[in-house]
């Protein structure tokens, strides 16, 4: 058995720390995919396998969090959770096979400006939902939204969870306990279609995926254990800078 190079073990460090960083993240208030990206592709991994590795790494986050909202979950106004769901999948599978069908140049010229809207996304999705509560929007604009922020998350996760709140703003829903519920749900729909698009893809590097997840995982669990101790806008801020330093580095690049 050939020995192990100092650099895969100081690659695998980094991707554990990032995947366990992200996972947190994602418990407290989103942004994993500004470190599990950037990770991945400073490792080596073409840009293309490293959005879709680290969508798998982080699904079981989403999974989870869908679970602990599962009593207060109820479909928005005018719309049933048949028609959500099936928007979703529907949505996500479009998204997964759009990425299926781009280049690995194509695709890194792309990340740059996706990290820097999701990054906006993020720094303005508070300001953004408090416009997005109205009026019911109505079923069909419902589907259509639905449908077009299941496209962005099956293409590219970052900002995913903001997006899907400021539609549920959108669409009536004021219970924040049901728009996280149907955030989480609708995230880990999406992503479970996406990441089995990627699978038959082959985009997937399983080794490095499996063990980011186990790390995420733990990372969700810590998160969520010390969320209250760090204070709100200081959390938001460390994202928002995170994000714009990824996408300074990527553009750079």
């Amino acid at each position: 058995m050939p020995p192990i190079a100092v650099s895969d073990l100081l690659h695998l460090a980094l991707l554990l720390l990032a995947a366990f960083v992200a996972g947190a993240l994602n418990a407290v208030a989103g942004g994993g995919s500004f470190l599990t990206l950037p990770a991945l592709v400073f490792t080596g991994v073409p840009a293309v396998v490293a959005n879709a590795t680290g969508t798998v790494a982080l699904l079981p986050g989403y999974v989870s969090g869908a679970l602990g909202f599962r009593s207060d979950v109820q479909a928005p106004p005018g719309m049933s959770m048949r028609t959500l769901v099936a928007a979703s999948l529907i949505g996500g599978a479009i998204g997964a096979a759009l990425l299926l069908s781009t280049d690995d140049a194509t695709f890194r010229g792309l990340v740059p400006w996706l990290l820097l809207a999701a990054t906006l996304l993020f720094a303005f999705g508070p300001r953004l939902m408090r416009r997005a509560h109205g009026a019911p929007a109505g079923t069909a604009r419902g589907i259509a939204g639905a449908m077009a922020v299941a496209v962005y998350g099956g293409y590219f996760n970052g900002g995913l969870g903001i997006l899907l709140l400021a539609l549920f703003g959108l669409l009536g829903q004021s219970n924040l306990n049901a728009m996280n519920g149907l955030k989480n749900l609708v995230s880990a729909l999406l992503t479970a279609i996406a990441v089995a698009i990627y699978a038959w893809g082959g985009l997937v590097l399983w080794p490095q995926a499996l063990a980011m997840m186990v790390a995420a995982t733990a990372g969700g669990y810590l998160g969520a254990r010390v969320a209250r101790r760090v204070p709100p806008p200081i959390l938001r801020a460390g994202i928002v800078a995170t994000g714009l330093v990824m996408t300074a580095l990527f553009f750079a690049g």
